[in-house]
Formats: structure tokens, C-alpha cells, sequence
């Protein structure tokens, strides 16, 4: 039987070694290519594919936030429903404890009388006549006590109910609690890699992306130019069709410089909603919290018949929202990095407009 022995293995020389080189040094190569490389490896953006990337990454947050904002104004709604009622059942509750006591001592003065029949109790009496008066009041008694139970009866049933429905409600603020978190993360997400882009610009190239907005395509004016050129718009006369428009402009001239924070109502910073609700809140109009929900807020009114102080809507899935002041200008809360300012409606894809009051 021929015993097994492990082959030798062969040493290249010459041209040989130099051909086994060439194909080890190859192969690590290919492995490598496979492997996930630095993030220096990627593929290098120019600053308008970064400004691209970045809107739209911005967009997303934004629609995130708006959903962000739905689920929040839900799950408070749900939170106070549950507290309702919960205070409810816990008054019922101490109704029904008092309605037990109450029962209990029927029963008791029925126990400590009910060792003998009727009948014999008349006979033993000394006074037939007070018995009967008092048998007659006895009667009147059992007749509370009847209408007693069924009182508790209603009152555990109803108890009951509300303990269901409060069930019910703790499911739903769950749930909505659960998206909250969801939504929350992909805004996270999304500000991150946003801001992991911007990062990644020269400093020149930066500030013209946070400029944006207050001039053209071919050239943003600077911060300060762009703030000295809001605060003279806030000074210009307010020709809104109502006092109550006027005034809810006049909140949003107020605002104009206040930093971008999602999910933010005011009054030191606002999301793009927060920002129309809190101005017409203002004027004493409250409307509901999401681009979504305040577009049907109001009457419909078209781009040509735009006046100061109506809401204007932008995107496919009405996630942007700002506060019209006329001459095709609004002021809005744009993302975050950009505070609360003023820029033309046509900046953005049109959706609609609303006309509050």
C-alpha cells in the first residue's frame, strides 16, 4: 500500500517567478477592488452635483418632518383622549365606591330584620299598626335598594367601557409614538448626510449654497446684503386684503432672520408650517399643523390671484409651505441653515394656494 505523502512544492525561478509574481500581486488587487474602500475612494462631486444631492436630501427631510409633524399633533391628540379618559373612568370609579357603600347598608339593615317572616313579626308586635308603618317603609327601602344594584350594575358596565376605550387609545398613542421615532431617525439621517456633503465644500462654495435663495442661479448675494435687503422689504407698507391678513404678514416680517428647526413652532424658531401657523395664529386664525392639512385650510385660490397673507404650497406631495406678501415674493422658513427670509415663489415647483380668511 503506497503511503500518502504531501507534495513538495515547487520554487519558480526566472521567468517563471516573474509571471507567479505578477499574478499574486493581480489577484490582491481584484480582492481589494471587492472590499469597501475610504470614503476618499468615492467617486468626487462636483459642487453642482453636491448642491443637487444636498436639496434633495434637504426635500426629504422636510417631507420627513412634515410627517414628523402629522404623527406628533396625533399622538398629543390620542395622549389627551387617554387622559380623558382615564380622569373619567377614576370618577366613576369613586361614584360607584359610593353607590356600594350605599348598598352595603341596605343590606345590612335587611340582615339584621330578615331573621323572621312578616307575619310573625306582626304577631309579635306590641303596636300592629307601627308595624305596619314601619313594613310599609321597609317596602320603600327594598325598592331603593333594588334601584341601588342596577345603578352599580350600570355604573361597573360603563366603567367597563371606558377602561376598553382607553385600551384603545394606549394602542394608538403606541403607534404613533412608533412613528414619531421613525420619522425622526430619517430626518436625522438625512441632515447628516446633507451636512456630511456640505462638509466637503470650499468655504466660497459653502456660502454661496447657504445664500441661495435670496438671488439668482448665476450669483447669491451675501449674507448681508440679503439681510439689509429684508429688513427694507419689512419696512414697506403691508397691502393685505384684511386686517387679519395683514397682521399675519406683519408676524412673519417679524420673524425674518430666525433659525430653521424642524418640528418648531415659534416663537424663537420655525419649521416651514410652524412658521404660517404661528403668523396666523397671530391674527387669531388657527390652523392645523401640517403642509398637508392647512392646504384644505382655506379656500383655493390660483397663482394669478395671489394676494398678501395667503399660504403658498410647492412640491408634488405639498411638503413646503410659505406666507405670500406679493409682487410673487413669500416669506418662509427654507430648510435647515437658512433662517426665516424672503424669496420668490418661483423658486420652487408650484402646487397651489390657500386663502385663509
Amino acid at each position: 500500500m503506497a503511503a500518502h505523502r504531501k507534495p513538495k512544492q515547487r520554487l519558480y525561478t526566472g521567468p517563471a517567478a516573474r509571471t507567479a509574481a505578477t499574478l499574486a500581486l493581480t489577484g490582491a488587487a481584484t480582492a481589494a477592488a471587492a472590499l469597501p474602500g475610504p470614503a476618499h475612494a468615492d467617486p468626487q462631486r462636483t459642487p453642482a452635483q453636491v448642491k443637487a444631492e444636498v436639496d434633495r436630501l434637504y426635500h426629504d427631510a422636510e417631507v420627513a418632518t412634515e410627517q414628523y409633524n402629522g404623527a406628533k399633533e396625533k399622538a398629543t391628540a390620542a395622549e389627551h383622549a387617554l387622559d380623558t379618559l382615564r380622569d373619567e373612568a377614576a370618577r366613576r370609579t369613586d361614584r360607584l365606591n359610593a353607590s356600594r357603600d350605599a348598598l352595603g347598608s341596605f343590606a345590612a339593615a335587611q340582615y339584621r330584620t330578615g331573621g323572621l317572616s312578616t307575619s310573625v313579626q306582626l304577631a309579635l308586635s306590641s303596636d300592629p299598626d307601627q308595624y305596619l308603618e314601619r313594613a310599609s317603609y321597609a317596602d320603600r327601602i327594598g325598592d331603593r335598594q333594588a334601584a341601588a344594584l342596577t345603578k352599580v350594575r350600570r355604573q361597573v358596565a360603563q366603567i367597563a367601557t371606558l377602561r376598553s376605550q382607553a385600551e384603545g387609545e394606549l394602542a394608538t398613542l403606541t403607534s404613533r409614538r412608533a412613528e414619531l421615532k421613525k420619522h425622526k431617525a430619517t430626518i436625522t439621517t438625512k441632515l447628516a448626510e446633507a451636512q456630511r456633503l456640505l462638509d466637503r465644500l470650499t468655504p466660497t462654495e459653502r456660502t454661496a449654497y447657504e445664500n441661495a435663495g435670496h438671488g439668482s442661479a448665476d450669483g447669491a448675494p451675501s449674507a448681508d446684503r440679503a439681510d439689509r435687503a429684508d429688513r427694507a422689504a419689512a419696512r414697506g407698507p403691508v397691502r393685505a386684503p384684511n386686517a387679519r391678513a395683514a397682521e399675519a404678514v406683519a408676524f412673519a416680517y417679524g420673524a425674518l432672520g430666525k433659525p430653521y428647526v424642524w418640528g418648531s413652532t415659534g416663537p424663537s424658531s420655525f419649521d416651514c408650517s410652524g412658521l404660517t401657523q404661528a403668523a396666523w395664529r397671530s391674527a387669531g386664525v388657527s390652523l392645523p399643523r401640517t403642509t398637508y392639512t392647512q392646504i384644505n385650510a382655506g379656500q383655493r385660490v390660483s397663482r394669478s390671484e395671489l394676494a398678501p397673507g395667503d399660504l403658498v404650497f410647492f412640491y408634488s406631495g405639498i411638503s413646503h409651505v410659505g406666507l405670500y406678501i406679493g409682487n410673487g415674493q413669500m416669506i418662509h422658513a427654507p430648510r435647515t441653515g437658512a433662517p426665516v427670509r424672503i424669496a420668490p415663489i418661483d423658486q420652487m415647483p408650484f402646487a397651489g394656494a390657500t386663502r385663509v380668511a
